[in-house]
């Protein structure tokens, strides 16, 4: 009769719910890895590997797809060809599915950024494989220097405070323009936080003019949850509010007394070992649009970079949410 009575609860109810009403069964316990559950790879943001992640590809990429990932995501060309970089990720198993372009120029026989001519970055986008192109920060004035002795992120700071709403204006109607000469061309364009967008600048911040300014047929945003928490902010609640607009996440934690912000820096933390809910987070994500998923870490890193990216897969891997 026991037996009668489980086939009967299972069909009218599913496995699921019967099994987590078992004695010393928790919903928990039953429910599925979030990436398998979604059916959507973990990606990787190379930048966490460093600058001598170009040095060799071949063992770079190798050594990034047998940590687990299947998606990557390029922080520029690592002075390489489109060529080159797409045939080490298809013998190492990858994809390559987004690349960051800056906004500016950055110079060299193999630089591509946002003032490319579309169809160079089409072409060059084309031949790596990927469909997003995404700003990795705001329109920063071509004049811009660090004083001496001033770090990067100070001199970023500064630099934004400086020029108000008129460089998140200018970004926006930066980020529209190429969004409207790739999309014919089959590239979209995303843009990718940090805090100082949540500065305020009178009664606004440079995210409030980016996202009211910015076409929201073209242009999507890449929300990194890191810095949204250094900024002050609840992620889960951010990214309820940019559902719909939201299409790529880096997937980065923050440690235990992260300083919150608008100054470009972090104390940061491999996933899963810092403050943020991943089981909470990710699910919020993929509700609001999220359909890339990509580690990312900031320096300082306590442990070997490598080693960083091995402990938030193996993280990622295994959450159930």
């Amino acid at each position: 009769m026991l037996e009668i009575n489980r086939r009967s609860l299972l069909t009218a109810m599913g496995a699921t719910a019967f099994t987590s009403m078992l004695p010393g069964t928790t919903l928990a316990a039953t429910r599925r890895n979030f990436f398998e559950r979604v059916g959507l790879p973990i990606g990787l943001q190379i930048y966490t590997l460093g600058p001598d992640a170009g040095k060799d590809i071949d063992a770079t990429f190798a050594q990034v797809a047998r940590i687990g990932y299947r998606e990557i995501e390029l922080p520029a060309l690592l002075g390489r060809q489109p060529a080159e970089l797409a045939a080490a990720a298809k013998r190492a198993g990858l994809t390559i599915g987004s690349i960051h372009l800056p906004l500016l120029g950055m110079g060299g026989p193999a630089g591509l950024s946002m003032t490319s001519d579309p169809a160079r970055i089409a072409d060059d986008l084309g031949t790596l494989g990927a469909r997003w192109a995404v700003a990795p920060i705001m329109l920063i004035p071509g004049d811009f220097r660090p004083q001496p002795g001033e770090t990067m992120e100070a001199a970023i700071s500064r630099t934004v405070a400086a020029a108000g709403e008129d460089i998140w204006k200018k970004t926006a109607a930066t980020l529209n323009e190429k969004a409207s000469a790739l999309k014919p061309l089959g590239i979209k364009v995303g843009y990718h936080n940090h805090n100082v967008e949540f500065a305020p600048i009178g009664k606004t911040t440079g995210w409030d003019i980016l996202w009211k300014e910015t076409d929201p047929d073209l242009v999507k945003f890449e929300v990194d949850v890191g810095w949204i928490a250094t900024a002050g902010l609840d992620p889960i609640a951010f990214l309820k509010r940019a559902a719909g607009r939201v299409s790529l996440l880096h997937v980065k934690d923050v440690a235990v007394g992260n300083p919150q912000s608008f100054r470009i820096s972090m104390k940061p933390a491999e996933v899963g070992s810092g403050t943020l809910p991943w089981d909470k987070l990710l699910p919020a994500a993929y509700r609001a649009g999220v359909r890339h998923f990509l580690v990312e870490q900031e320096p300082p890193f306590v442990i070997p970079r490598i080693e960083a990216a091995i402990r938030s897969y193996a993280f990622l891997s295994k959450l159930k949410a």
